[in-house]
């Protein structure tokens, strides 16, 4: 099973990435993309993707970090996203939940990254939160000039799912659905994604499955609690979990133009 967002530039990882690493694969990762959220992150990023087997990785700047974006910063990112290990664009979007960066800051470096992202023909994995109508909007001009995107870490509602399905976006699910909390409208509607259209995520080390039994001493998330996410994921959508791997590892290749 592949992990399609792994924030394994976290100082989190910081003293035992390698054990982090093993431990994924011997509980049956067969691959991660490691996520890139601003341009020294992501040069990061791009290092650990050459030092990890099955390993690639995204370039780009997270909606938080938009106030960073300058043409110094964008040329940084396109000299990186050529490179054969960066597989996608991002994590870029919009974030009107915090607003680290002004909105007009986080609209400027989004549409400049996809604009990016046609230019090298490489998918977008993106991020939206509370800002959805102005996303698409942003979004949907862009489609049909770039060979993919995922919604990472969808957490929206129905009526928005059912418009990023429509633009034929791919849609990541992380832990957050096994949040008894905060999870059970994500949960709802994990029937209504396309099996074709689904990729599974931990965000690690964030949004560590509430539900995991012994609960873990550390609230650090892992990408070796992919098993579980995805176990539950396919429970909740009445289906086997063997045959939902199969076929999120086939839209994970497929997305990104990978083999593992």
């Amino acid at each position: 099973m592949f992990d399609i967002g792994v924030n394994l530039t976290s100082a989190q990882f910081a003293r035992d990435r390698d054990e982090v690493v093993s431990e994924a694969f011997a509980a049956g990762l067969s691959g991660m993309l490691i996520t890139g959220t601003n341009r020294h992150e992501s040069e990061e990023a791009c290092g650990l993707a050459l030092r990890y087997k099955n390993c690639w990785s995204t370039a780009g700047v997270h909606p938080h970090d938009s106030s960073s974006w300058t043409p110094e910063v964008e040329q940084a990112i396109r000299e990186m996203a050529a490179r054969p290990q960066v597989v996608a664009v991002g994590e870029c979007g919009l974030d009107f939940n915090r607003n680290f960066s002004t909105p007009a800051e986080q609209e400027s470096a989004f549409s400049a990254q996809l604009a990016l992202a046609a230019s090298l023909n490489k998918p977008v994995f993106l991020h939206c939160r509370d800002a959805h109508e102005r996303f698409m909007a942003l979004l949907s001009p862009w489609l049909d000039k770039l060979p993919g995107a995922v919604v990472h870490c969808f957490t929206g509602t129905r009526a928005e799912l059912e418009a990023c399905l429509a633009r034929g976006l791919y849609i990541g699910i992380t832990g957050w659905v096994c949040d008894e909390r905060r999870g059970l409208g994500l949960r709802e509607l994990l029937p209504l994604i396309p099996a074709e259209r689904l990729l599974i995520e931990t965000d690690a080390p964030y949004l560590l499955p509430r539900d995991l039994s012994p609960k873990p001493a550390s609230r650090r998330n892992v990408p070796a609690h992919l098993p579980h996410i995805l176990e539950r994921i396919a429970y909740w959508r009445g289906e086997v979990s063997d045959e939902l791997e199969q076929i999120t590892d086939e839209n994970a290749k497929r997305l990104f133009g990978i083999d593992f």
